[in-house]
Formats: C-alpha cells, structure tokens, sequence
C-alpha cells in the first residue's frame, strides 16, 4: 500500500464531524473539541442539522453542503445511519472515514449485513474507511485528534489498537510522561483498514520510529507474514487470546479469528517481533525502542542510593541474560575520592545516603567507557537528577523512591528524550528486548537449596538405606569384580544395568558410570573394564569400590523425589519430573516441613508435567497414593535424621500400582 492511500488519515486539509454536537456529554462534542483545542490547522465542518453552530464553527446539514473539498470524515451517529452518510461521503469525494459508532459486526448478525452494506458503498466509492465501533485517530505532529482522551505531544511511538481501550491507556501514559505520541489509531472491526494497512504506513511514515500494536487477530496472515519480512522499524505487539477461554473472548469481541497462540509465537520470533505478555511491557518496550540505544553487549554496571533496589536490579538483569560483571580495578582507582570511603567498590556500586547529583554525574562519566550499560539507579530524592544523564547514551535510567523530586525531575528527563522507567524489574526488561538474544548470557535460574559440607553414600549404601526405611528399591546387589557381577547378574535374570559405586562421583552418567541393558555376560565383562576405565580417567582420584548390579525396571513415568536441608530454612521436600534433564527443566515443587498427606499431594499436582501422572495418549494413571507415601517417607527421614543433607531418588518409576526407587544419593554433612 503506498503511503498516499492512508495520508487523509493523518494529513487531512479538512475534516468533517458527522453527529457533531452540542451536548458536552456526547462523542460528537468531545472529538470536535479535540479537534479545535488540538490545533488543528485546517478547515473543519461539523455536521448536525439540527444545529446552526457548535463551538463557534458553521454546522451543516449534509456533508455534500459543504462548498469546499472535504478530506477526512469522522462519523459518531447511529449505526442505521452510517450506510447512507457513507454514500454522502462518496459522492462529496472524501477519501476517508473513520466510523466511531458501534452496532456493527460485533453486535451480531443485523450488525454484521449492516457493516457489509457499509463496505459495500465505501468500495463503490472509494472511501477508505477507519472502524467502524472504534476510537478514531490521533496525529499530534498535523496536528489532528479526532480522537480522545486529547494528547498532543509529539512523540516517535505509533499506537495500533484493535481495543479503544487499550490504545486509550497507551496515549494516556505516554501523554502523563509527556513522551507523546506519532499517531494513534483505533481499528475497531477493520471493516477495511487493518493492521497490515496501519504498519506499512508507519514503516514509511518519518515521524515514526517504534511502531505498537494491540491485535487480538490478524485478517491476512500471509499478507502480514510478507510485510514482516521487509519490516525495518521495531514492531512491539501484544497479542491477546494466548488461552483458550481468551481466545474466544477475542472472536467475540471484534470478530477476530485469534488464531493459534503458539503459532503466532513461532511467527514473532522469526521476524524478530518483541512480543509484550502485558499492556505495562507494551508500554515499556515501546518506550525503550523508541527512545534507548541498543546496547552493543550484555555487561552491565548498577548505579544507586539504594542497596535493595540494586539487588532487585541484579537479580532481573541475570535472569534476562545480562552480565552483572565484577567492577574493574581500574575503575575502582578512577572513583577513588569521588565516592565515599564507606561505600563499597562493587557492582552494584552504591554510592549510599551521600550521594547528590554531581556524585552521580562523576561516576557515570568514569564507568561509561567500561560496560555496555550504566544502570542508573536513583533510589532517592536527588535534585538535578536529569542534568547527569545523557540522551542517547548507553544509560538505563530507573527512578523510584524520590516523591516529588522524582515527577519533576522525570518529566524533565522525557522532555529531553531520556526514557525513565519505575522499578528496576520493568527497566531491566524493557533493555533485554533490545539485545540479541546470542548476545545474552544464558538465564540464570531461581536458587534452589544447597547444602555445605558433604559426605556422599555410595549408591548400594544408598538404595540399602531406603530399603530399611520402606522404599521400594530396584533389586540390587553390589560386585567388585566382574566374576562377581556376572554371578549376581545371572542370580537376577538379564537384562541387567551397571552403575559405578562411589561415594565421590555425584553424576554417574556424566564419566561414564551407567551402562543400562546389558544381555550377557560376556558384555557384561566388558562393560565392566570399560566403565571402570573410564570412569578412573574421569575422576583419577575418587574412592571406586566395584559396580551396582541393578535388575532392569520395567517402563514407567521417571520422577525425582528428594530433601535437601537448607542452612536457613531446614529440611526441604521436593518433587518433580526425573531423569537426566531434571537439572535443566527443574519442573519441581518444594515444601517445608512439616508435610502432611494434603500438602504433599498439592505438590504432585501443581508441577508443570502434572497432566503425565493422571495419563497421557492411552497411558495408565500413576498411583498418586504410592507417590505421596514416598514424600512422606522422606519427611520423616529428614525429622529422623539431621545429619543427612541431600536425599535424591531419581529416577522413581511410578506405574499404576506403585513405584520403584531406581537411583539415588544421598549426603550426609
């Protein structure tokens, strides 16, 4: 679509308010209003016959009474009445319209044929048409609001909402910060104009530099597909209808097809889309696109008064991949005398109570040079705050804490361009959307418990242990030497599995020290001297004593069941998914004790892989009863046992009637 085609939208000479009004009360009088105190430059008309004047304007009738060209019409009248206005339009030779009113397509099938109808003569015309049951359009660099709430501060952000609403709470924000805005439009029901319509514009469009969009659906997707590909300016999109019930919702809502939530997600991230889960992340990410400089790399340094500020910061930054790097020693000799001597040189660098604007401003020329952002953290009232920051530098600037210094000395940051953001967690985000993600370290991921001072049981001391407390443990029997696990293997039946059995190897199967389904003896002995081989080469130190001859359980859904006895907080119960990749999905729930039957069977339940244990395509339910007697046991183990640390049973095969604990460790401090 070439930028022509939309240009009345948002350069009209004139515009015309069919269903002006009188009455305050009324849409009528609000988008006139707008429209006179917006200062708009051109000729305006409104249109009511039952009025010879409204705020000081000559009313007429019918829009083709107008003796001049008319290039824009807003309509704000009766649904009924639109087909025929729209026709007026068509024959007056206006070349687009932005329907206001309601009653259309979202209002049910009457509506529906009576848009269809309104489309109809549109095309027969060719009138572009905004709506209809939308929000209007606002374009503070004409200037033009036929819109409201009035905004008409400039900005670089164009605002594209298929929700009045939502797009409403955008320019509200924006017009508090006094950012401003490049444009708003409300699509309403798309009867013709869409999204796709709205992003090419703002592609081409100089005054706009971010371009966001509220969609609960796309009308062409492949159309919208092509564009992505050529997109060059940043698209931030919230998405609605991400679950079934929202989904619905939005088919109803303005009758978009909301389409499959993952697919959309697949589509954004392919065309490097910043897809915002919330209306406040589409509100930073647009900011910080419009008025942050990418950063060239992930390391970070945090500037503050406030010491639980920065840490709040730290722990964003490294869950969003941001490298929190040590302070340099050269940098720590530059700020010596400038920051005071009880501070301390880290990162985060907290300049303390002492701080002023001109401690700020020294810090912040210094420390520039060294990292890929300055995290600049006022977490109090600082005077003259927004004379030390830069426009356009590598800074991320976070206020809070400040009252009434912080509002004053924040809009003056935004009139001068600086983007400020509340709280540190919606500041670190709104950088991380700007990086690349193979620029980002890996997320650091919550802390789980850990325990300090470690003596490991061998495994076969392990699985007898919870033998003596109850467990059902897979037959095993220990061997040093292959003729001996050959007898114990025949004792047992192959197939057989072989683990290593030392009390200083902690992950097994990382050097080697698993081998499963071993079918004979004479691979048996060699499995043997190759595991014990490779295993030395691994760990040339550790204590190995022989191997763990284990029976081959039967299939079952792999679990982990442990305790670990946090330094703090004591004995903590966990559950989760098992097997190798326990560590890196940590799919888990935790308890503190005590645990009873109710709690434990809470936990089971509310891990993400929770729909595998009441059965999946054709599966068996697991024995829930079986699975909570195991948790409990190990309650009691660590009530009964302070001197063990760690307790970790992984995998647990659960099976419809039972489980079996197949590997386990435990430590004692």
């Amino acid at each position: 679509m070439a930028l022509s085609d939309l240009w009345s939208f948002f350069h009209p000479s004139s515009v015309a308010v069919i269903g002006a009004s009188d009455s305050e009360e009324k849409l009528g009088h609000t988008i006139l209003k707008n429209l006179v105190e917006g200062g708009f430059p051109g000729a305006l008309y409104p249109i009511n016959p039952k009025s010879e004047r409204i705020l000081g304007l000559t009313c007429f009738k019918n829009v083709k009474d107008i003796p001049d060209e008319v290039d824009l019409a807003v309509l704000i009248i009766p649904a009924r009445f639109v087909p025929q206005a729209v026709r007026d339009c068509g024959e007056k030779g206006v070349k687009g319209a932005v329907i206001v009113s309601g009653g259309f397509s979202e209002a049910g099938a009457e509506g529906e044929e009576l848009q269809k109808n309104v489309v109809s003569v549109a095309s027969e015309y060719g009138v572009r048409i905004i709506g209809p049951n939308c929000q209007g359009v606002n374009n503070p660099h004409h200037p033009m609001c036929a819109s409201w709430p009035l905004l008409t501060r400039k900005g670089r952000v164009a605002v594209i909402s298929q929700s009045g609403t939502v797009g409403a709470a955008m320019m509200d924000w924006f017009s508090i910060e006094e950012l401003g805005l490049s444009s708003f439009v409300s699509l309403g029901n798309r009867a013709d104009v869409d999204e796709i319509d709205l992003i090419e514009y703002f592609e081409k469009d100089p005054a706009t530099a971010v371009i966001a969009a509220y969609v609960e659906g796309i009308k062409d997707p492949l159309r919208f597909q092509k564009v992505l590909q050529t997109l060059s300016k940043p698209l931030v999109v919230l998405k609605s209808g991400r679950t079934p019930g929202g989904r619905v919702a939005a088919e109803s809502h303005t009758k978009s097809l909301a389409g499959a939530d993952a697919i959309y997600s697949s589509l954004f991230k392919r065309h490097g889309v910043c897809r915002a889960e919330t209306i406040e992340e589409f509100f930073d990410f647009a900011k910080a696109f419009a008025y942050l400089e990418p950063p060239s790399g992930n390391r970070i340094l945090f500037i503050t008064t406030s010491g639980g500020a920065a840490i709040l910061a730290t722990d964003a930054a490294e869950q969003e991949g941001l490298d929190v790097s040590a302070l340099p020693r050269e940098l720590a000799d530059e700020l010596e005398g400038i920051i005071p001597p009880h501070a301390i040189k880290s990162n985060p660098l907290d300049l303390t109570g002492d701080a002023n604007a001109k401690m700020f401003q020294e810090v912040i020329q210094r420390s520039r040079s060294y990292y890929d952002t300055l995290g600049v953290i006022f977490g109090d009232p600082i005077l003259n705050a927004s004379e030390v920051v830069t426009a356009g530098a590598n800074e991320l600037v976070i206020f809070l804490g400040g009252a009434e210094v912080e509002r004053s000395e924040k809009i003056k940051m935004h009139q001068k361009g600086i983007p400020v953001f509340p709280t540190p967690e919606r500041g670190i985000r709104a950088l991380a959307q700007l990086l690349p993600q193979k620029k980002k370290a890996p997320r650091a991921r919550h802390t789980f418990p850990s325990s300090t001072g470690r003596t490991q049981l061998s495994l076969f001391q392990s699985l007898e242990f919870l033998d003596s407390r109850g467990f059902d443990c897979i037959i095993s029997r220990f061997a040093d030497s292959p003729g001996k696990a050959v007898h114990e293997a025949h004792r047992m039946g192959f197939p057989v599995a072989l683990k290593i059995n030392s009390p200083d190897i902690l992950h097994k199967s990382d050097c080697g020290g698993v081998r499963l389904n071993v079918q004979s003896a004479a691979e048996l002995r060699i499995a043997y001297a190759q595991m014990m081989e490779r295993v030395r080469q691994h760990h040339p130190d550790a204590a190995i004593s022989g191997l763990v001859v284990s029976a081959m359980a039967s299939p079952g859904l792999e679990l982990i069941l442990g305790m670990n006895r946090d330094p703090q907080f004591g004995p903590i119960i966990i559950f989760g998914l098992g097997g190798i990749t326990v560590e890196l999905l940590r799919d888990v729930s935790m308890r503190l004790l005590p645990l009873d039957r109710e709690e434990a069977l809470e936990m089971i339940h509310e891990i993400r892989g929770a729909p595998l244990l009441k059965g999946f395509r054709g599966q068996k339910p697991v024995d829930e009863n079986a699975l909570v007697d195991g948790l409990l046991k190990l309650a009691r183990i660590a009530e009964e046992h302070e001197d063990i640390v760690e307790i970790d049973l992984n995998p647990v095969f659960a099976y419809s009637e039972g489980m079996v604990v197949v590997d386990a460790r435990i430590i004692k401090a």
